[in-house]
């Protein structure tokens, strides 16, 4: 098997498409199909199904897919470590929820970029559905979530910090001028959330249920800012982290409510898998990240430690964090 035969099926079991691995790899179709017949033919064995316009891998591939990675890996490291950091290529995919990115990733990415201007950054948004599936086959290289607790199993978790989360509404919203909102308060009202598995969505539910609220039926948005202008409109009420609306806070577009129960918060995870080899690139983003993306936040509370490793998982659902 040869590298650039490796590096084709990885394309395509990453984009479960000939044809859009081909665009990918700046090589046509028939190029593609020709180099997986070749390893096909090679190993004896089937890699995809063909259905219609669509594969998927077989039980086989499956397997090749993780030595394959490794492979591949393998000769990324040989490459930085003979060439240097200045030569290093290839490129990092990432999950990370949108308001991390747009409000504490960019000191992170300006320094990345400056180290390794040869290699390609992707950032997409934050889902639990088949992030461990992606974390293993090394679709993502790496993931980050705003979530108390998730299942371990063959994934590194490190909490890198909490983000405080607040309750908000219109000004004049019903409820904005109270000295403080309890779950009874919520009792029929509109929760205008993320339609994504944001865990703190999540946790945010069980507890007004926990409680025996029940609210109106809700308004979930996978754009943030399409979010914030709908609760800027006086539709209903949201949660979201502090940091996502402190701008709009601050200008009067949206209010405080100032939650009776105490602070609410949510724990900062940054995720790999076990047997990610840690390249040159990787290793330095990762450290940029421990050194810049929760500076000055608070402590971790010894609770937030205590779940993180706790037997649940985040249940799937939607494209987009907030």
């Amino acid at each position: 098997m040869e590298l650039r035969d490796l590096k084709t099926f990885v394309a395509v079991a990453r984009l479960l498409s000939f044809h859009r691995a081909g665009e990918a790899l700046h090589a046509a179709q028939s190029t593609v199909s020709a180099r997986i017949a070749t390893i096909e033919a090679d190993l004896g064995v089937k890699l995809f199904e063909r259905l219609g316009r669509r594969v998927a891998l077989t039980e086989a591939g499956e397997r090749l897919l993780d030595y394959a990675r490794k492979i591949l890996d393998l000769e990324d490291e040989a490459r930085a470590w003979v060439s240097g950091e200045a030569e290093a290529r290839g490129s990092l995919t990432v999950r990370v929820p949108e308001s991390l990115c747009a409000y504490r990733m960019g000191g992170v990415i300006r320094r990345f970029r400056e180290r390794f201007p040869n290699v390609r950054l992707s950032f997409t948004a934050c889902t639990m559905e088949g992030l461990d599936k992606d974390l293993r086959q090394g679709v993502t290289d790496l993931a980050f979530l705003m979530a108390d607790s998730i299942r371990a199993g063959d994934l590194i978790v490190e909490l890198l910090g909490v983000e405080r989360l607040v309750l908000v509404a219109a000004p004049a919203h019903r409820l904005a001028g109270r000295e403080t909102v309890g779950p009874e308060d919520l009792r029929g009202e509109t929760l205008v959330l993320s339609s994504a598995d944001c865990s703190y969505r999540k946790m945010f539910e069980s507890l007004l249920s926990d409680k025996g609220v029940e609210t109106a039926a809700g308004v979930a948005f996978s754009s943030a800012a399409a979010l914030r202008g709908c609760i800027m409109d006086g539709v209903g009420v949201s949660i979201l982290p502090e940091l996502a609306v402190r701008h709009d806070i601050e200008a009067g577009r949206l209010a405080i409510l100032n939650w009776a129960d105490g602070e609410l918060e949510t724990a900062v995870l940054m995720i790999r898998h076990k047997d990610k080899w840690l390249s040159p690139p990787l290793a330095a983003f990762m450290e940029m990240v421990r050194d810049r993306l929760m500076k000055g936040t608070p402590t971790p509370p010894r609770h937030l430690l205590e779940n993180l490793f706790a037997p649940k998982t985040p249940q799937p659902g939607g494209d987009r964090c907030c």
